[in-house]
């Protein structure tokens, strides 16, 4: 409340101020209106609402107050209250006096009412008005990128990016990437064809070469089809597009080698991979290969060493689950190893394995929109000690 409080005494000073030079101008001895003092008084006494119907009432609409109505009405907005700010801005535009200007300004702040309120469709149009005037070009861009991704039309999104990242020299490769995704999986789940499904994909990796989402849809794209070492090479491309995201093409690569019954090239690529980024689920995979290849010792000699140099709780509980073997006569041991296996997957059970680098979000599944901070392409596998 006093933050809110904080905000109107500056409106009201201004209010006055105007209001008593406009009465001065007629009289050196004339006072400031009742009204004035009566909104100052609700404005201390923690009334806001009827100091702002106060406030609103006494600043005259003109080429002197327009910015004051203007900052009044997004006021409004920021509070919740999208109706009054509409009334604020729809009385402004409504106003002849006003210069071309300031009638954009307004149409502009109309129009974030109308987003507020989730009224797009009148929102899109005031935006589409407003972005004929210089000064509000890419605000309206802004604005219409939002809409636009709001009603999922990712081609219009595609667009407007477009336009932006001229208008400002931004860089919007990512979230238009995203946008080709998107229409990507909504021909899938239209059971379109996979040549238009494609075309969608390449079009992602067009607008943005780093596209990881776009590898792992071929990628899926291929399997369904049966085509598996094309499923492979596209795998093959998340190592260079973004090594973060490797841990989600192992499930691939693994039922690609296995379709063509390929073990030993299957172990070789994961060999790659581990080079290139020695995650913890690459290291337990390899470590899954050398216990059926070379035996449980050659696994766990190969695991451990692994830890030494990058601790993981993942790996540490796939260790013990290694030293676990029923054959063991030394009973105390292995009680004991199975109570650490059982604490190790408690604690592993309460870590989510995704989280936003731009927010700290956290999930259990991969989204590629973050649900919290609505940026594309920010949840990536955890990584540290308790996660890669």
């Amino acid at each position: 409340m006093w933050q809110l409080l904080w905000l109107l005494l500056p409106l009201a000073a201004l209010s006055g101020w105007w209001i008593g030079r406009r009465s001065s101008s007629r009289s050196r001895t004339a006072s400031l209106p009742a009204d004035y003092f009566q909104g100052l008084n609700y404005l201390l006494n923690e009334q806001p609402d009827r100091a702002i119907e106060i406030f609103t009432r006494l600043v005259e609409v003109d080429s002197e107050t327009v910015e004051t109505h203007l900052t009044l009405g997004n006021l409004f907005r920021r509070r919740g209250e999208a109706d009054r700010a509409v009334r604020i801005h729809q009385n402004l535009i409504a106003r002849p006096s006003l210069a071309p200007e300031q009638r954009a300004g307004a149409l502009l702040e109309l129009g974030r009412d109308y987003l507020a309120a989730g009224l797009l469709d009148r929102a899109e149009a005031l935006f589409i008005e407003a972005m004929a005037f210089s000064d509000f070009r890419i605000t309206a861009l802004q604005c219409l990128l939002d809409i636009y991704q709001q009603e999922r039309e990712w081609e219009s999104a595609i667009d407007i990016a477009q336009r932006l990242q001229r208008a400002d020299g931004g860089e919007l490769r990512t979230e238009m990437g995203q946008f080709a995704c998107e229409q990507a999986e909504q021909l899938r789940r239209q059971h379109a064809g996979p040549t238009e499904i494609r075309q969608a994909l390449r079009r992602a990796t067009h607008l943005d070469r780093d596209c990881v989402r776009a590898s792992l849809l071929k990628s899926d794209l291929e399997q369904d089809e049966g085509r598996w070492r094309a499923s492979i090479k596209a795998c093959e491309q998340v190592k260079t597009q973004d090594p973060d995201y490797i841990p989600e093409i192992l499930p691939r690569l693994e039922a690609g080698y296995q379709a063509l019954d390929e073990r030993r090239s299957y172990r070789q690529a994961l060999n790659r991979l581990f080079h290139t980024q020695p995650s913890v689920s690459v290291i337990i995979k390899l470590s899954e290969l050398i216990e059926t290849d070379e035996g449980r010792g050659a696994a766990v000699e190969f695991l451990a060493t692994q830890l030494r140099a990058r601790p993981s709780v993942r790996g540490l509980n796939r260790l013990i689950t290694l030293n676990i073997d029923s054959d063991d006569v030394d009973h105390r041991r292995q009680r004991d190893l199975q109570v650490l296996r059982e604490l190790f997957q408690a604690l592993l059970a309460d870590r989510l394995p995704y989280r936003c680098v731009e927010c700290g979000f956290e999930g259990r599944q991969l989204h590629w929109q973050c649900p919290s901070c609505r940026s594309w392409a920010s949840i990536k596998p955890r990584r540290g000690p308790e996660g890669e």
